[in-house]
């Protein structure tokens, strides 16, 4: 594993291969997302733009074809204050109460106001960085008979520029949204007892039997089910508010006491279902008040876009020694509904970012602009979240 430790990884073919899974150019395929910094990281292609390679002389009025593009998973990324250089994490644990030393104090006893009572604290720490490029050469003869003006040229390199921007943005939201597959992922490992199998408490809660991922999804099912989770996911979020041991991965010896009011929670779920929702239940029956308040987000798909449910990847994550363990397990989910989390259990951070052209090369006529990234990415498992599965317990 290339991370988890003081070095900085490179990341282009891994983001590459991610890129083609997002953009639809591949199938879902297993991802090592372990070779980040408890994390797991996106991006478009990075490679030299065909176009520039393929512009004929002008014979009639060119179109540039290009608009901005803004990145999904906004959300997730924090400054540099908060999470940069060497990150260190320190956790004040619960010590249990004591008996009042008043109460058996009799005549000619004595008690010592200096016996020593050390504080508990957890110390955790998010080491690495990851680096990646895009570069593009621009050819000064090419130029030269391609355009028909100074205007037409002036075009032609904010489309070149904006496209870069796009790439450029893309790439943020898919390190984002495999940062959040990490998550995921790993809590199936770390902290199981936090992935709730949502049809399952469904049929608990009703009395209903026989129900699958199938079913569930029949006219005559979704439309009860639907009124349920929705109530079903604020009574989450409500618990999550709570100061409990519960949601979030413990260590050997270490109980952490975590809450996350509804201010700090992130709610990502699968938009196609949450969408129908909204058309069977909401639009008449429910308010989703709750929704506006915290930071949310329709998820379109978790890693690949032709199989939008699924997240197959070997995440990072550590043991219950506090030990990043390597080599990663493989995960594969079928039917991820959603996930609401801390704002501290899953982000990055672009901890540098700068891009320059190179001198013109006269021997062979061309100039090289290049964008170079330091980015970081973390998932804490020991920060509440919640996974969300639309299937049976198995």
């Amino acid at each position: 594993m290339a991370m988890n430790d003081l070095s900085f990884s490179q990341i282009a073919s891994v983001l590459t291969s991610i890129s083609a899974q997002v953009t639809g150019t591949a199938s879902l395929a297993v991802t090592d997302t372990s070779s980040f910094v408890a994390v797991a990281q996106t991006t478009l292609k990075a490679g030299y733009d065909n176009v520039i390679n393929a512009i004929s002389q002008v014979l009639s009025r060119t179109i540039f074809s290009i608009r901005p593009y803004s990145r999904k998973f906004a959300g997730l990324q924090a400054d540099s204050v908060r999470y940069g250089n060497h990150i260190r994490k320190i956790t004040a644990i619960d010590k249990p109460f004591e008996d009042d030393d008043r109460k058996p104090l009799t005549d000619g006893t004595t008690v010592d106001p200096w016996e020593i009572n050390k504080p508990d604290v957890l110390q955790t720490n998010f080491y690495g960085q990851s680096v990646f490029q895009k570069s593009l050469t621009i050819f000064r003869d090419q130029l030269d008979v391609a355009f028909s003006s100074p205007e037409e040229f002036g075009r032609f390199i904010s489309m070149i520029m904006q496209n870069a921007s796009d790439m450029i943005e893309q790439a943020h939201e898919s390190m984002a949204r495999l940062t959040v597959a990490n998550l995921i992922a790993g809590k199936t490992i770390v902290d199981s007892g936090s992935c709730i199998y949502l049809i399952t408490e469904y049929m608990n809660d009703t009395g209903l039997t026989g129900l699958t991922a199938t079913t569930i999804r029949d006219p005559q099912n979704w439309v009860p089910f639907a009124k349920w989770l929705m109530g079903y996911l604020k009574t989450v979020s409500d618990l999550m508010s709570e100061r409990t041991a519960l949601y979030h991965q413990n260590f050997t010896g270490k109980t952490i006491m975590r809450h996350t009011p509804l201010d700090r929670q992130k709610i990502y779920l699968y938009a196609k279902d949450l969408n129908t929702v909204d058309a069977s239940v909401l639009s008449s029956t429910f308010h989703d008040d709750y929704l506006k308040i915290a930071d949310h987000e329709r998820v379109n798909f978790w890693q690949a876009i032709d199989k939008p449910m699924k997240i197959d990847a070997t995440p990072s994550y550590v043991n219950a020694t506090g030990a990043v363990v390597s080599p990663a397990v493989r995960v594969q989910l079928e039917n991820v509904l959603g996930v609401i989390f801390d704002e501290e259990a899953a982000g990055y951070t672009v901890a540098s970012t700068w891009s320059a052209a190179s001198p013109f090369n006269a021997r062979g006529g061309y100039t090289n602009m290049y964008w170079h990234f330091t980015d970081r990415y973390w998932n804490d498992f020991t920060e509440n979240a919640v996974v969300l599965l639309l299937d049976v317990a198995p």
